[in-house]
């Protein structure tokens, strides 16, 4: 698709005014919490906290441009992440726990704070605005979406999630997100269990999945390589195949083997990692290519390809501009 021809998907719904009633929806919710699979049904707009440990005010931990997302995201200029603090998962292996899980070290955030650090990102030429760990939050996400759009926001976004995500709260996001980005973590129900806190994971995140998929489809690319719209699927592969790889792989060809993935390599035995006997070793490079393997007998032939000089390219031109 050429670049020129596309209009990120929310800009249609703030001319009708459908963005901020998708807000007001969304912010109702917060009333008696169940956006996510956790169904906590607390009342977050008075405080009350549920597994999230997030109210009614977004903890923002970071927002700038990122260079080690995957090259359709990152572009010349980086892909805009803005960090959540929470998170609605308690991987044992978490890389950010400090955020994830303690998110009251992180400060509250304000829409108008929120809509403006979109705004700075776009400005900074980022191709895009990456959510990153948005499930529990999504209502505030509108929110100040509306503000930001309003005010000249105009570049796709990205809802880079955990796939631990409600299929009501996709529903809210239909029409506004271009981009979806989820993790195929755990196809096991005790590994899901054992090492997120959270059972059903493997059926949410499939149900998940699938519903991204059916709102934006495959991934597309424009002239330049850089993504436009669809679905960029992560999988990380674990020590011992604890993340059941070629049943993911079968599970997102059943959907599309046109489906983009990032098989990953980079698990590390992080947070409470190194206490747990299966998770306490890296992955082997016989591992890593038996997931690949997997995923080409599948059918899955979209893969990303990583290039780390080209990351530390795009790092240096970025520093270079700031001095």
């Amino acid at each position: 698709m050429n670049s020129q021809d596309f209009r990120p998907a929310y800009l249609g719904l703030v001319e009708s005014d459908g963005l901020a009633a998708r807000a007001e929806r969304a912010l109702a919710a917060l009333q008696e919490c169940r956006l996510c699979p956790r169904n906590c049904g607390v009342d977050r707009t008075r405080g009350e906290l549920g597994f999230c440990q997030v109210g009614r005010r977004v903890r923002v931990d970071s927002a700038a441009p990122h260079f080690g997302e995957e090259s359709p995201l990152v572009g010349e200029h980086g892909s805009g992440a803005v960090f959540f603090a929470g998170c609605n998962l308690h991987c044992v292996f978490c890389q950010n726990y400090e955020i994830s899980q303690c998110p009251a070290s992180v400060a509250e955030t304000t829409a108008q704070e929120l809509a403006d650090a979109m705004l700075a990102l776009q400005q900074a030429g980022c191709g895009n605005i990456n959510f990153v760990t948005p499930s529990h939050v999504v209502p505030q996400i509108l929110e100040a979406l509306v503000i930001a759009a309003k005010a000249g926001l105009n570049i796709p976004l990205v809802y880079n999630t955990s796939s631990y995500d409600a299929l009501s709260t996709l529903e809210l996001l239909d029409g506004v997100v271009d981009i979806y980005m989820p993790d195929a973590k755990f196809m096991s129900r005790d590994a899901s269990s054992r090492f997120c806190a959270a059972p059903d994971y493997p059926d949410r995140a499939r149900e998940a999945i699938a519903a991204m998929h059916a709102q934006v489809g495959d991934l597309v690319l424009d002239e330049k390589g850089r993504a436009l719209r669809g679905v960029l699927v992560r999988h990380l592969v674990m020590p011992g195949d604890l993340a059941s790889t070629r049943e993911w792989m079968d599970f997102l060809a059943s959907l599309s083997t046109n489906m983009y993935v990032n098989i990953m390599d980079q698990y590390r035995p992080c947070h409470m990692a190194g206490g747990i006997e299966e998770l306490s070793r890296h992955l082997s490079g016989e591992e890593y290519s038996a997931a690949l393997t997997s995923a080409h007998e599948a059918g899955i032939r979209r893969l990303d390809e990583r290039n780390p000089a080209r990351v530390l390219e795009l790092m240096e031109r970025f520093f270079k501009r700031r001095q």
